[in-house]
């Protein structure tokens, strides 16, 4: 059976949409023509992109959303479908990144790290997929990491909650076969974000001393979080039929000028 196109109208939902690589995947798609619902625990800094937004002649709401907690993630996908449609794409991008040694940090910090970043992806699959099944329809995006194919020290929590993303997303895309609803990985390298801009120095200089002693740390160039969401924004348009299943994006090396 042929696969009927995307309608014109596909609303988005962006968890972690306040700051970083969500806030950047939201002002993308809404320029491109995407109705989308902003959403992340910081309500006050969604309105500001929204308002952003819609002042470019963009479409967009912002929903509360906190993806630790059951009720609040189904309260905001009811609050987002009510306000732009049923929901065509899902980015789940929401978290943040507590660092420490795995034998140093508190049981507790490594529990909220999984919690958030792995249990609350799945929190919110599990809320917009059967919909998007019933329309045999839909793109589910998972922000994953590289740190999956090249762990971090002073990361175990953050490492081990995105490689159960990876499991989560290779299992999820053999059940979605035949259904029509696509889900897909983006696997960001380092990225200039605010995850992580809070550490103290000492935290800062062990880390990276780490880092240099494993050749971790390649080079000093960052990515941007425009970068990443030009890639979401090209997985979620492939026409149907197609399935761009993983997609890792890097930094790029700095040419040398004596090259340019």
């Amino acid at each position: 059976m042929a696969f009927i196109p995307h309608p014109e109208r596909r609303p988005v939902l962006v968890a972690g949409a306040s700051s970083g690589i969500g806030a950047a995947t939201a002002e993308w798609l809404a320029a491109a023509g995407y109705p989308v619902a902003l959403t992340a625990r910081r309500v006050e800094k969604l309105q500001e992109l929204a308002d952003k937004i819609t002042a470019a002649g963009g479409e967009a709401v912002a929903v509360p959303l906190d993806v630790t907690d059951d009720q609040s993630v189904l309260d905001c996908v009811a609050k987002a479908e009510a306000a732009l449609g049923s929901l065509e794409v899902v980015v789940s991008g929401a978290g943040d990144l507590a660092v420490g040694r795995s034998y140093e940090q508190p049981v507790d910090r490594f529990v909220d790290q999984i919690d958030i970043h792995l249990n609350g992806a799945y929190r919110l699959y599990r809320a917009v997929i059967p919909g998007m099944i019933e329309r045999a329809r839909g793109d589910f995006v998972f922000i994953g990491s590289d740190v999956t194919q090249r762990p971090r020290t002073f990361s175990s929590a953050y490492v081990a909650a995105k490689s159960g993303i990876d499991g989560l997303v290779a299992t999820v895309q053999m059940e979605l076969e035949g259904t029509g609803v696509r889900a897909g990985l983006v696997r960001p390298g380092q990225t200039l974000t605010g995850m992580g801009m809070d550490l103290d120095q000492k935290t800062t200089e062990d880390m990276l001393n780490d880092w240099i002693k494993f050749g971790i740390a390649r080079h000093g160039n960052f990515l941007g979080p425009e970068h990443i969401a030009q890639a979401i924004a090209g997985m979620i348009a492939m026409p149907r039929g197609s399935h761009m299943r993983i997609v890792e994006v890097e930094a790029e090396g700095a040419v040398p000028k004596t090259k340019h």
